[in-house]
């Protein structure tokens, strides 16, 4: 990838190389979660057949895209009242989610789908975790690793400019109590993903767990730590289901 400047000075294109040899050895990942809500046309208007099949071409759908990239479908249904199911999308590329919302909104369930919630974000070393032992439970690292649990909370999070004025020690020692707050919940799996320039959020945060009241515990906790006075935003929380696409295809679209 080119420069958008013709010449670079010495140290700048030293640095400019540098950055594009990172990239290439150890490269970054975007992250989508995509939240979607189906019109209830679209149980009134199709009959039962026809639902079926369309539940079937959107499963069909998600499974050819899941041999592309990594992606974990997530049921809010009952849950969330503005969505239905979430799509968790993890790519090198990301013309991936371009591409596969195009061939989503093809679909006969596309046509009725709307998008209430998406949230892009990257992956990126943490500058707090270094110096802790998280490989199993939080990723620090450029590459999400799922841990698998059957609940996932997600939710977008803004950190106010008091907290970049501190000093990093600062932080560091403020991160430190939040990460031991959270070595007592060993139950819980932490992605944190980034969208600095991205997106509206500067984080996007996703909780991997088995035990929902855990996690209800855990976020009690955080409150209290010195951390949190620092939080701007960090709402709207969705709780979510993992299921295949055709369960929640079919439970969606109304099909037995």
């Amino acid at each position: 990838m080119r420069a958008y400047r013709e010449t670079l000075a010495p140290d700048e294109e030293a640095r400019y190389q540098q950055m594009r040899a990172e990239d290439a050895e150890s490269p970054r990942q975007f992250v989508n979660f995509a939240f979607y809500k189906l019109d209830p046309l679209f149980r009134r208007e199709l009959s039962e057949a026809e639902r079926t099949d369309a539940a079937c071409e959107l499963s069909a759908l998600v499974e050819e895209a899941k041999s592309k990239f990594l992606l974990y479908p997530y049921s809010t249904l009952g849950i969330r009242p503005e969505c239905d199911f979430m799509l968790w999308r993890i790519s090198y590329r990301l013309e991936d989610f371009e591409e596969m919302t195009a061939a989503l909104l093809r679909t006969r369930m596309g046509q009725y789908l709307s998008t209430p919630y998406s949230y892009l974000a990257m992956t990126k070393t943490s500058l707090y975790v270094d110096e802790h032992d998280f490989e199993d439970r939080e990723t620090g690292r450029k590459q999400i690793v799922i841990g698998g649990g059957k609940y996932l909370f997600v939710y977008p999070f803004i950190k106010t400019r008091a907290w970049y004025r501190l000093t990093e020690d600062e932080r560091r020692r403020a991160m430190r109590e939040h990460i031991t707050v959270g070595h007592d919940y060993p139950s819980i799996k932490l992605n944190t993903t980034y969208s600095f320039g991205l997106d509206d959020q500067e984080f996007v945060v996703a909780f991997e767990s088995d035990y929902p009241q855990d996690f209800l515990d855990l976020v009690h906790r955080l409150r209290e730590s010195a951390a949190s006075a620092y939080t701007e935003r960090d709402v709207p929380v969705f709780t979510c289901l993992q299921q295949d696409m055709e369960t929640i295809a079919r439970h969606v679209g109304g099909v037995k």
